[in-house]
């Protein structure tokens, strides 16, 4: 599968590398995902097959706008205003991070553009702190700016085992919708109405399958756990992104062949509904 160049019909896939990790709360390395995801969704290993059924490799199936270059822009304003340019040209992104804090500035472009937006946020950790070490903008903060400003209309959150008694009282206030691990699998609940966006949190899976993360969860999902949750998805997808995928913690790199294959199901809902 070759990589595709930054152009597309109305409606297609765009990736998009987000190359910033500077939110992270504890270990750095997230930033350095894009290029390898992208190795592992283009390896001979595999083919360019989705288990949907959808090819990818047809020329214009999915392009590809490359990784995003930081320069003297504030890093939030620079990440919102490439993907709205991407949303202006009615692309739907898939954004590479990259730590969760990246999220933020991505809605803000998405709640731009597209009204009545439903998240389905996928992680272990539910990422409503107010503030985490004096950072408002810190990758455990992301979804209650989000919800604070009115970005998306819907949160709903899957694969949760970390929720402390403030984020509990955070996810109240903000009528965020947490599904616990303990109470997967929720099929039924991945049927939403209306424009959809997916963030997935590597850390979502157990370690055991992902172990290239910074703040490892025992306890996670499987990886045909998140498959078949992201299967069941019917509403329209109108963007995504994969974070947290942490390389200098990948030693085997079977987090990136979990990361791509994450990639290459959400390329083929999107594409296939």
């Amino acid at each position: 599968m070759a990589l595709r160049p930054n152009a597309g019909k109305p409606g297609t896939p765009v990736i998009l590398g987000i190359p910033f990790d500077a939110n992270s709360s504890w270990l750095r390395g997230a930033a350095g995902a894009p290029p390898i995801i992208r190795v592992a969704l283009t390896s001979d290993s595999s083919n360019s097959w989705t288990e949907t059924g959808i090819d990818l490799s047809p020329e214009g199936t999915y392009c590809d706008a490359g990784d995003l270059k930081f320069t003297f822009d504030e890093p939030f304003v620079a990440i919102e205003k490439r993907v709205g340019e991407l949303l202006d040209k009615d692309l739907r992104p898939v954004c590479l991070g990259g730590d969760h804090s990246i999220t933020l500035p991505i809605m803000r472009a998405f709640g731009a553009h597209i009204a009545g937006l439903t998240i389905l946020h996928f992680d272990a950790h539910p990422d409503l702190y107010d503030e985490l070490e004096g950072n408002r903008m810190s990758h455990a903060c992301p979804f209650a700016r989000v919800m604070e400003e009115g970005a998306a209309k819907r949160l709903i959150q899957i694969g949760i085992r970390t929720m402390t008694g403030h984020q509990r009282e955070q996810a109240k206030k903000f009528g965020v919708e947490v599904i616990e691990m303990r109470h997967l699998p929720a099929l039924d609940r991945m049927k939403v109405d209306g424009p959809l966006y997916i963030s997935f949190d590597m850390d979502a899976l157990d370690p055991a399958f992902a172990p290239g993360i910074s703040h490892r969860e025992p306890g996670g999902m499987s990886v045909r756990e998140a498959l078949a949750h992201i299967h069941a998805i019917t509403g329209k997808i109108a963007g995504a992104d994969i974070v947290e995928f942490n390389p200098a913690r990948d030693n085997t790199q079977i987090t990136a062949t979990v990361a791509a294959k994450l990639l290459k199901e959400i390329l083929g809902k999107m594409i296939g509904g």
